[in-house]
């Protein structure tokens, strides 16, 4: 990949060889080792949320990240759709059960913005419902930042041909047809305004201390 590039604005790091990936990524891996430990002596609460386009690579990140951690202090919440009963509680109340205690390391597989993207554009909220969202999701990540809980959001994004031939893929593959839903297939012409409206959203919302970082390919 030429160094420089971007995908709807992320950036685009140049691509390694194999070996030279392997040892970054084991370096990596280390660090991060090291830095789960710093958290459990010092009774850090760490959040990191994970955001993008649909086979842009966020799982197959957050499996190299959690390879070597330890899994009694790092936890993965990949929430389902909501129940009938959720529906009708705060919007925000479902996530705040799986957040970090004191030495903990909690990775949002998708988080609260899907109502600032999947949700609206595929009309599973109203527009009351969104833009209730949209004054009151600043105000939720500051009281946890301001509650000491490290909240870091990453972004992922991927060309239109890179998905449309990850998602064929996965079609054809029947050890990962299962990453494939017909939400998936139906988004892809709509993503333009879901790029639009969760994308933007997330990245409008960083700061430094709760900072986005953008990952494309």
């Amino acid at each position: 990949m030429p160094n420089g590039n971007s995908v709807n604005g992320a950036r685009r790091l140049p691509q390694l060889r194999k070996k030279a990936y392997e040892r970054e990524l084991k370096r990596l891996q280390g660090e991060l080792v090291a830095m789960q430990q710093w958290v459990i002596e010092n009774g850090e609460r760490v959040c990191l949320i994970f955001e993008g386009r649909d086979a842009a690579g966020k799982g197959s990140a957050i499996k190299r990240i959690t390879q070597y951690l330890n899994p009694r202090h790092t936890r993965i919440a990949a929430l389902p759709t909501p129940t009938e009963r959720e529906k009708t509680q705060w919007y925000f109340q479902r996530y705040v059960e799986h957040l970090p205690a004191a030495g903990e390391i909690v990775i949002f597989d998708r988080s609260w913005y899907n109502r600032a993207g999947v949700e609206r554009v595929m009309g599973y909220c109203t527009e009351k419902q969104y833009h209730r969202f949209l004054r009151q999701a600043p105000d939720f990540e500051r009281m946890l930042v301001d509650d000491d809980i490290r909240l870091i959001k990453y972004w992922f994004s991927v060309s239109d041909d890179e998905q449309e031939a990850r998602f064929r893929s996965r079609a054809e593959d029947p050890m990962r047809r299962w990453k494939l839903s017909p939400m998936d297939v139906e988004s892809i012409s709509r993503w333009g305004g879901l790029f639009q409206s969760e994308g933007r959203y997330v990245c409008r919302h960083g700061s430094s201390r709760s900072p986005v970082d953008h990952r494309g390919e």
